[in-house]
């Protein structure tokens, strides 16, 4: 059984189509990436599945359960987690704090039930050193990488990654998929969007495009990237 799938999920804003029967299921313990261009409904997708917005037909299933009509909270608490694509900690809370934070209200536990499993995800994302430091003053790597915390801090088996590789350096983004890695191989469940297609395809054992809401093509990243209409379309190449 897939811990996630998602059956003709479609939502629409108007006359705006922003998902059109999107249909595909994620194995537990696989990293799925999700590619292209921008405006195709990425990030929407990711609402879809946490609940932030609604569906209008088609079922969200996570783990065997139709998730379609509960809410996000109890989606997170079910055990989705998600970071967002512009990192927005609490910059007057302590980086340890906003873990604590994350994963009391992310786990519906105590903040001290939850510290000791906080501290390891820190020594994990590389932030250990720096859990006194206000969350405000982190560099960017920083702030991706305690974004990437907070998200496991909710305790997920399914973690959703909104293009968390963005803006960062060569160096920065090889630690930081590094990290992400080391998460997979720990047996995480993952679905990443990403424009950095060298992160993605050193994690991800599939590719998902996206196309004005609709699924292009979902399977082998090399057999997705040697498409004609994911080349035309997705780098903009005359193939």
């Amino acid at each position: 059984m897939p811990i996630l799938a998602l059956q003709d999920v479609s939502k629409s804003f108007g006359a705006l189509m922003v998902a059109d029967a999107i249909t595909f299921d994620v194995p537990e313990g696989q990293a799925l990436g999700i590619i292209g261009p921008n405006g195709a409904g990425k990030s929407t997708l990711f609402n879809l599945i946490t609940g932030t917005i609604p569906a209008d037909t088609g079922r969200v299933v996570l783990d065997g359960v139709d998730v379609s009509s509960v809410s996000p909270m109890r989606r997170c608490r079910m055990g989705i987690g998600r970071s967002f694509q512009t990192p927005q900690p609490f910059g007057k809370l302590t980086v340890f704090e906003n873990l604590l934070v994350a994963g009391a209200f992310g786990q519906g536990k105590t903040e001290a039930e939850v510290a000791d499993e906080c501290a390891a995800i820190l020594d994990r994302t590389g932030l250990l050193a720096k859990a006194n430091r206000p969350a405000g003053g982190l560099s960017l790597l920083d702030r991706k990488r305690l974004e990437l915390a907070r998200a496991m801090a909710t305790g997920p088996r399914l973690l959703l990654l909104d293009e968390i590789a963005g803006g960062l350096t060569d160096a920065e983004c090889a630690a930081l998929v590094e990290t992400i890695r080391e998460l997979h191989k720990a047996g995480t469940t993952i679905i990443w969007i990403e424009h950095v297609l060298h992160a993605l395809t050193a994690v991800v054992e599939r590719l998902l495009v996206l196309h004005f809401g609709r699924v292009l093509g979902i399977g082998a990243p090399s057999d997705i990237m040697a498409r004609r209409e994911v080349q035309e379309i997705y780098l903009g190449v005359e193939a």
